[in-house]
């Protein structure tokens, strides 16, 4: 029997607090509470708060987080015939006590478990009174830190002392707003006889065939469920079925389908699932699966550890993204927006999702998405950027946690990597904390025996890593230094932190989980949720979102010796940011091209989790920044770039030719050096075969790659079956740039207008912004660059009214602009 669902009729009131703030907005009572919710979200909905998102409204709701709340509804629902009854709690946040008709079922204290609770004998035939009460999570916090001892981490919140998600005590890039609420679905399940209590389907492929053992644990009910029982399998149109000795509780049952059809990654092949019913008696256990093998390779070679994800035998280059929650209140993201936002990184060209550290173990809807789209993803345990308590009342919720979430996911061929936490092993090597430790536990049990130890035994046909960044197994014994980039996994944050964007290529990678630059969200995000009148970069909203210490500082020092100072805000939001997307798509290029030294990037990050200034390349209102156009280009299977070699004259470039593909890539490149005029100085036509998974390497004619005006010219390589390749021979604040002229011409065209822009001179990075115009359009492409007589087209989506506006309107800045507009 299915569990039937209790999520009507509640309603939500806060308890045990003095606080003004809290009486004020429970002065009418209590307020009705969606299941599943938060008390943010609920006391939104009734008008008890402003929205936290705006202005600087978050500073005034921090009370919200120090308060106990009080869930209660009443339902009807008599015992029946049934053997057992359990309430069952898939996810309470976070410190929460459970009582049915005045009795207390349990205590939890971890978001990322689930519950069940023996209800049979306490029902009653009709008004049954269910409440949850969830007291403080910072208190909580700290009293385990109390009693445990203070340990280091990136942020002064408790945050590693509760099993909660990290980023509700805000982040450099999130809000403070530590929620409480019935965050998951919760009901009744009434059953007889036995129960599947945990189904473990272990699939593996060996040549053509597919093979599924299915390994279960059984809740039996009393004396009626110590009898016989039957298990059966089926997947591929083959069943299996075993018999379940009386008492036993647990069994295993193997399914082989021959001939099966392979999960792929997109770009590689097709993403095949099959449909898996497991059933014990009258209970039944359904999930899509897909048959693929997944190894990760670390065989030492000549330039250190690498890191080679392979699928199917085939290794992949990993051209991914950093995920975080895509909402701070986590139940406001549907599987709608899930969809829209993976089909847009998938849009962008990208392949993996790292699913990380600090935000929660992803939902069922994330994961059937990826599995269907056919992008890869890595999960962290859920550990970052802190030193956590080993010892109870944490090591055996950690414990509890991990084997729960691995079998949850266990079933989507999507999920390739686990990773046992985020920056904690670099944080202890680096950022002084063992003198602050003072020999106190910090998580490397965690992360080199708990974690590997549970993925081992419940889940052997995945890999583990221990953290990102790691540079391998030996990184303690041989004394390697966790983010060296020789060896495994790193991260490279002293570009950002410290360095000009230039700097990435001075690296050569094994593989790159983290790098990132900032940039402000879209124009209409920002005048969604900052009244500032006028904006300024410093303006009291816009600063407060920006959570990142010294971020508008280090926005300014990125500028340097790329542009001007801005001098208009309009100049400062268009200048960082191009420079964000010119900073990744810089760094990108540059490890793509050293394929197969480097196997992987993956940037920080894709998401936000409401609006504010961040590394996103997708805002927090969904808007795309110019940034997600960089990736798709430089993120595409089949990708050209024009990159410095050794061996080169000094400053001339090499073209290096990318094909991820599953095919062969036989390209014509016709290769110009041009002055920005656009009067031709050289050429040459390059042909270049590339074999699937690999890059090329072809030097350029000395004629093509050497400039007469450095300050004035440009090489460009062009191909029928890849973006423009470009490079230019100084920076821009460098360059003898024509002021921008173009003609435009707008047309009306399906859901929005056509915007033809032609070029009268060179025109770099051409970017059309409609949400200048209108806060609900949006346009297909950016950062173009025109010779002179080139055009374009931007088809732009949004309201009948944009057709009526003039063309003057989209021709001129804000709303149009070129790199060529902050260099004069």
């Amino acid at each position: 029997m299915p569990v039937r669902p209790l999520h009507t009729g509640w309603t939500l009131r806060a308890i045990g607090a003095a606080e003004e703030a809290a009486e004020d907005a429970m002065v009418d009572g209590p307020v009705p509470a969606s299941v599943p919710g938060c008390v943010h979200t609920d006391l939104l909905a009734a008008g008890r708060i402003p929205d936290p998102f705006l202005d600087d409204n978050e500073e005034r709701l921090h009370w919200i987080g120090r308060t106990a709340w009080l869930y209660e509804t009443t339902f009807d629902a008599a015992a029946g015939d049934a053997d057992r009854v359990q309430l069952v709690a898939e996810g309470l946040d976070t410190v929460a006590t459970v009582t049915l008709n005045g009795t207390t079922l349990g205590r939890t204290a971890n978001m990322h478990r689930g519950y069940r609770f023996d209800v049979r004998d306490l029902l009653r035939p009709t008004g049954n009174r269910l409440g949850v009460r969830f007291d403080s999570a910072y208190d909580y916090a700290e009293t385990v830190r109390d009693a445990l001892g203070a340990r280091p981490n990136a942020y002064p919140e408790p945050f590693q002392y509760i099993r909660k998600m990290a980023c509700n005590f805000g982040w450099d890039w999130g809000p403070t707003v530590v929620t409480a609420g019935i965050w998951q679905p919760i009901g009744l399940h009434a059953w007889s006889v036995a129960r599947l209590a945990e189904v473990r389907p272990l699939v593996t492929v060996d040549g053509t065939t597919g093979r599924v053992e299915v390994h279960v644990t059984i809740e039996r009910a009393g004396d009626q469920g110590d009898r016989p029982l039957t298990l059966t399998a089926a997947v591929g149109g083959r069943t299996a079925t075993v018999e379940v000795p009386a008492g036993a509780t647990g069994a295993v049952v193997a399914v082989e389908v021959p001939d099966v059809r392979l999960w792929w990654p997109h770009g590689l092949g097709g993403q095949h699932r099959y449909d898996l019913v497991v059933t014990l008696q009258d209970d039944r256990w359904e999930r899509r699966i897909g048959f693929r093998t997944v190894e990760l390779d670390t065989t030492p070679d000549a330039d250190g550890t690498p890191f080679t994800l392979r699928v199917n035998g085939t290794p992949v280059f990993v051209r991914g993204v950093n995920w975080i929650p895509d909402d701070a209140f986590v139940t406001r993201v549907d599987r709608a927006r899930y969809a829209e936002r993976i089909g847009q990184a998938v849009a962008a060209g990208v392949n993996y999702l790292r699913v990380w550290g600090g935000g929660r173990y992803e939902s069922d809807d994330f994961y059937d998405l990826a599995d269907e789209l056919g992008v890869l993803v890595g999960q962290d345990f859920l550990f970052a950027c802190a030193a956590y308590p080993e010892e109870d009342p944490i090591g055996s919720e950690v414990a509890a946690e991990a084997r729960e979430q691995v079998v949850r996911l266990m079933p989507h061929p999507s999920l390739v990597m686990w990773v046992g936490n985020n920056e904690n092993i670099w944080g202890y090597h680096d950022w002084g904390w063992p003198e602050e430790l003072e020999g106190r536990t910090w998580g490397l049990g965690y992360y080199l025996r708990v974690l590997p130890g549970v993925v081992a035994a419940a889940d052997p046909t995945r890999p583990y890593w221990p953290g990102s960044p790691w540079s391998g197994d030996g990184s303690l014994e041989r004394g390697l230094h966790p983010n060296d980039p020789a060896h495994g996994t790193m991260h490279i944050w002293d570009v950002w932190n410290r360095e000009d964007y230039r700097h990435y290529g001075s690296y050569r990678p094994r593989f790159v989980a983290e790098f990132g630059f900032q940039a402000p969200p879209a124009y209409a995000t920002l005048r969604r949720v900052v009244s500032d009148e006028p904006l300024t970069p410093s303006s009291p909203g816009i600063a407060h979102h920006q959570k990142a210490g010294g971020g508008n500082e280090k926005l300014a020092r990125g500028l340097e010796g790329h542009f001007p100072p801005p001098e208009t805000f309009d100049d400062w939001h268009w200048a960082t940011q191009l420079n964000q997307a010119r900073a990744i798509e810089f760094g990108i290029a540059h490890f793509r091209s050293l394929r197969p030294l480097c196997m992987g990037t993956i940037v920080w990050q894709l998401n936000d989790n409401w609006p504010v200034t961040s590394w996103s390349a997708i805002d927090g209102d969904g808007r795309r920044k110019p940034l997600w156009h960089a990736l798709r280009r430089v993120y595409a299977e089949r990708f050209a770039t024009l990159q410095p070699r050794d061996g080169e004259p000094a400053g001339a470039p090499a073209l290096v030719v990318v094909n991820d593909s599953a095919t062969p890539w036989l390209a014509s490149f016709d290769v110009r050096r041009l002055s920005f005029g656009g009067d031709p100085r050289a050429k040459a036509t390059l042909t270049v075969d590339v074999p699937p998974g690999a890059a090329v390497t072809v030097p350029l004619p000395a004629d093509v790659a050497t400039p007469d005006d450095p300050a004035g010219e440009v090489v460009v390589a062009d191909t029928a079956d890849a973006d423009r390749a470009l490079w230019l021979f100084a920076e821009d604040v460098d360059l003898a740039y024509p002021a921008p002229a173009a003609d435009v011409a707008v047309t009306p065209a399906a859901d929005g207008v056509a915007v033809r822009v032609t070029a009268r001179t060179l025109l770099r990075d051409l970017t059309l912004f409609p949400d200048r115009l209108d806060p609900a359009a949006s346009v297909d492409r950016q950062l173009v660059t025109l010779l002179p007589g080139e055009s374009t087209t931007f088809v732009v989506t949004g309201p009948p009214a944009l057709a009526a506006l003039p063309p003057a309107a989209w021709s001129a800045a804000p709303v149009l602009r070129t790199a060529n507009d902050l260099v004069r």
